[in-house]
């Protein structure tokens, strides 16, 4: 308690000094004054020092809130460019899907007695390239089989076997598939088949090539319309090499296909218009 009342009566007492300072100083040729003075004189590099460094400080802090706004617009654009990133992706998608369905509807054009039935791949056997899978298309879509199954590119096979809401398809580079085709330039008929060993890179041949028959590597294969299955004119795939077995007269030819049997997503189904 007498230590309390001692501080108490010490800030009193440097209060009332220092009011009767500031009165005494006040008047003009007052002594006081240029004690004043000199007190201001000794405490001006002092006061100039705290000036300073509270300036810095200040700056400190302002360039700390300045990094923490930039560090948090830098994060916002790198979002947006993230985002857009994403929107040209898409739009390069969608521009490629677009001239997809563009080739397709020329197709649709071209086999106006058709229905015209877009599929997606849901399954497909072991192995990389596409020789039996399943589409999400079946008897409740009005789809049977032998239907020709097709891509904005050219022929993909046949309808195998279809169930309520799917349907197995059987490609051209399978074994067990045969497509009564013909020579785009000469229109030479020809039978294009599936190969055990070419299945695996995804091609298929002609089995065999009667002599009177003019064939040259970079010809375009058709489908020829005959056997009743595949319309007439679907474009195949060309003719990569012939080949000779023992003489001229017995030669076959590895056809690439125009579809890419290792990517198939989305194909088209073919139906009749009965």
């Amino acid at each position: 308690m007498k230590f309390f009342r001692k501080k108490l009566v010490m800030l009193l007492t440097a209060t009332l000094v220092i009011l009767i300072i500031m009165g005494l100083s006040s008047r003009e040729n007052s002594k006081v004054h240029y004690f004043s003075n000199v007190f201001n004189t000794v405490l001006t590099p002092f006061q100039q020092f705290i000036n300073f460094t509270g300036g810095k400080v200040e700056g400190v802090m302002t360039y700390f809130e300045d990094v923490s706004v930039l560090k948090e617009e830098n994060e916002y654009l790198r979002s947006r460019v993230e985002d857009l990133e994403s929107e040209v992706s898409n739009l390069a998608g969608l521009r490629e899907k677009n001239e997809e369905l563009k080739e397709a509807l020329n197709i649709k054009e071209q086999f106006s007695d058709f229905e015209f039935y877009p599929a997606n791949v849901i399954a497909k056997d072991m192995g990389n390239w596409f020789s039996v899978f399943t589409v999400d298309r079946g008897l409740k879509d009005k789809i049977s089989q032998n239907d020709t199954v097709i891509t904005s590119r050219g022929l993909v096979g046949r309808i195998m076997s279809p169930d309520i809401v799917s349907s197995k398809v059987i490609s051209i580079v399978d074994v067990d598939s045969a497509v009564s085709a013909r020579i785009s330039r000469t229109r030479d008929l020809v039978v294009v088949k599936g190969d055990m060993q070419l299945k695996e890179s995804g091609l298929c041949r002609i089995e065999y090539i009667e002599p009177h028959v003019d064939i040259t590597v970079g010809d375009k294969i058709e489908t020829s319309g005959l056997g009743g299955i595949y319309p007439r004119g679907i474009e195949i795939g060309r003719v990569k090499e012939i080949r000779q077995r023992s003489n001229e007269l017995n030669r076959y030819a590895i056809i690439e296909p125009y579809v890419d049997f290792n990517r198939l997503e989305e194909v088209y189904i073919l139906k009749s218009i009965d």
